[in-house]
């Protein structure tokens, strides 16, 4: 046997390396938008023997929570102890015993802790949600199923908690930011991947979107493969304290300001900044929100600044849908590579230089054959962020969340590239 002695910095070195190489990895995560919901969603494998289980994506959920009322079956099953190692990693904020069953069943054991579990949907918590660990395969490497043989998860018993999910979805894929059992920071402790993730939803619902958990690259194609990561504007993730558990795990950005082709939306600008006494205001990420929301007052001035730049010749209209304020006819409406010819929306950062352009393709929607809505929803904000990104302004973009950088990336409409989130790499499995 031959041995070798390196001197402590080359070794040091040899380690730093060694951490660079094994953290460059990316996890590719298929993404499907549910026809009728307009949820987004991820499948899993989870339990012995593996079975599919399909999840919302909450970017600030806590956990990955599952239903477990309805026959629950795994041989690797394990709930957490009261007072150890998983419940303390999980912050779980209570423990006890079980009292909503006859018996014993997963989600309903004795001596276990709890962590919050919630439906973004419905705006609904659930203080009594197990935690437990079990065998999770999520995504996957260039050619290769990832599985994690001891994920730690919540088990969850309220049917009432599974209201408004599409067909089919059984539970919550949480993203929160500072959870350490959210999916981000819990598959951030294999050494393969990072602290940082990106979303890419498909704009269709028959072609699926990739959430690409690491530090990147961000492959898709158009047709040559391509790194959608370069070209990306960042700005600070804030972190909403003062909201309590409710908002601590959500993702908030600074926006300074609203331009529509060009110009400032006159706004009230307070309501652009989070309330630092009771955390309501400023400008949330939700992947749960079908259509960017906007405080009422608002959407007014943004609706007003949008009419006074449509082309003379459009033609506003009834809108045939109650969610929208403003719809008109689209005959006059040419079409570009980025979608509808409409003023363009610049979402303005923590500077004039730093935005997030927002192009025909995310800005409106077509309701029927010749009337299109402009893509937001006005709405009472008052105890709420005065700004809820949703994911029709999200399709098609990169949006980058770097968790221990606490920074957040846009990239604007990939169509600019003539690229697509369904054209990510097709060495992928699932």
């Amino acid at each position: 046997m031959v041995t070798f002695k390196l001197p402590l910095s080359m070794l040091l070195l040899f380690l730093l390396l060694n951490i660079f190489v094994c953290s460059s990895e990316v996890l590719y995560i298929p993404v499907t938008k549910d026809a009728s919901t307009l949820e987004y969603t991820i499948e899993v494998g989870q339990r012995t023997p593996l079975i599919p289980i399909k999840l919302l994506i909450n970017l600030g959920g806590r956990s990955l929570w599952v239903d477990c009322d309805k026959g629950y079956k795994s041989s690797t099953y394990k709930p957490a102890v009261c007072n150890s190692t998983q419940c303390t990693f999980a912050k779980s904020h209570a423990c006890g015993d079980c009292i909503f069953k006859p018996q014993l069943q997963p989600g309903c054991s004795n001596n276990t802790c709890y962590i919050w579990g919630e439906n973004p949907l419905i705006n609904s918590f659930h203080d009594r949600t197990e935690i437990a660990e079990d065998v999770l395969a999520i995504g996957s490497t260039p050619g290769v199923r990832v599985t994690w043989p001891r994920f730690i998860f919540s088990c969850l018993l309220d049917q009432d908690m599974m209201r408004q999910f599409a067909n089919g979805v059984t539970g919550v894929a949480g993203f929160g930011r500072v959870s350490p059992v959210s999916i981000p920071n819990q598959l951030a402790l294999d050494s393969r991947f990072t602290k940082k993730f990106g979303i890419c939803l498909s704009s269709s619902t028959q072609s699926r979107g990739v959430i690409f958990i690491g530090s990147g690259p961000y492959y898709v194609y158009n047709p040559k493969k391509i790194d959608i990561s370069n070209d990306i504007i960042y700005t600070k993730l804030i972190a909403n304290t003062r909201g309590g558990f409710v908002t601590s795990e959500e993702y908030y950005i600074q926006v300074s300001s609203i331009r529509i082709a060009g110009q400032d939306v006159p706004l009230n600008k307070t309501l652009l900044s989070i309330n630092k006494k009771n955390g309501v205001a400023g400008t949330r990420i939700s992947t749960a929100t079908p259509f960017t929301i906007l405080h009422t007052t608002i959407y007014d001035a943004f609706k007003t600044a949008f009419i006074k730049v449509l082309p003379k010749n459009v033609t506003i209209v009834e809108p045939p849908m109650k969610q929208f304020g403003l719809c008109f006819s689209s005959k006059n409406i040419k079409s570009t590579n980025v979608g509808p010819d409409v003023p363009v929306i610049d979402f303005v950062l923590h500077k004039p230089s730093a935005f997030w352009r927002i192009y025909g393709t995310n800005s409106v929607v077509q309701v029927s054959k010749d009337v299109m809505c402009l893509a937001f929803v006005g709405q009472d904000q008052t105890w709420e962020p005065s700004i809820v990104i949703g994911g029709h302004q999200m399709e098609e973009n990169l949006l980058v969340f770097d968790l221990l950088g606490r920074n957040i990336g846009f990239s604007s409409s990939l169509k600019l590239q003539q690229a697509s989130c369904s054209k990510y790499d097709n060495t992928i499995l699932g």
